[in-house]
């Protein structure tokens, strides 16, 4: 991809001169706030119209975005989970399933209860809640914007091993600030200011796997 975002007002917050995202690759981007991360995220998944260039991506590949505060509607548990498909999209068992592997067992009785489920799942639940619709949306590309922050790093590193145990087809692009992401993921992009005040997503190749190189990414 070639790309320039800017924000509502017009100036320019990220500029890629190129970038390929590899499929089978789980990425992580990091960088500080303010960076136009989000902003990356939201035009690649063709949800951020502010901004020119070219995006390139499969015809036929399902793209799942998760912010860090995901919605979650009233109603019953199931059709918090399945949102934004309706609820008899998957079975009770598949709902179940999807629960536990996201780690809400506990929740999987409940799943036909209404409630006022934002109110009631902490914020690291609703997080989870929305894990359970990645493992039953099981899309081509999934983009986690922060969306695991509120869990502690274990809990965490539980999350993305099972993601992509269980999604082998699944392609994880995630937003993180925590040091301990880096060892979850395959690539780390870090958003470097230019002299132009914009950013740019730097690949930083970790030296564990890939010999400690470090280079602009001009895939």
């Amino acid at each position: 991809m070639t790309l320039c975002c800017v924000c509502q007002m017009g100036r320019e917050i990220v500029r890629v001169d190129r970038l390929t995202l590899e499929a089978g690759a789980p990425t992580l981007l990091s960088g500080p706030s303010g960076s136009g991360k989000s902003t990356l995220f939201r035009a690649i998944s063709g949800i951020w119209p502010y901004g020119w260039g070219e995006i390139q991506r499969p015809a036929d590949a399902a793209f799942m975005l998760l912010p860090q505060r995901p919605y979650v509607p009233s109603g019953t548990l199931k059709t918090a989970a399945a949102y934004p498909s309706v609820a008899g999209t998957y079975s009770d068992e598949a709902v179940r399933e999807a629960l536990r592997l996201a780690r809400l067992s506990s929740l999987g009785s409940e799943i036909d209860s209404e409630d006022n489920w934002p109110q009631r799942l902490s914020g690291g639940e609703q997080q989870r809640l929305a894990i359970a619709r990645v493992v039953l949306e099981k899309p081509y590309w999934l983009f986690l914007d922060e969306a695991t922050s509120a869990l502690d790093e274990d809990l965490e590193a539980e999350i993305y091993r099972m993601l992509i145990e269980v999604l082998p087809n699944t392609t994880i692009v995630s937003i993180g600030h925590r040091s301990t992401l880096i060892a979850l993921h395959r690539r780390h992009l870090e958003m470097a200011p230019r002299q132009c005040g914009t950013f740019e997503p730097i690949a930083t190749i970790k030296a564990g796997i890939f010999g400690g190189r470090t280079a602009r990414d001009v895939r």
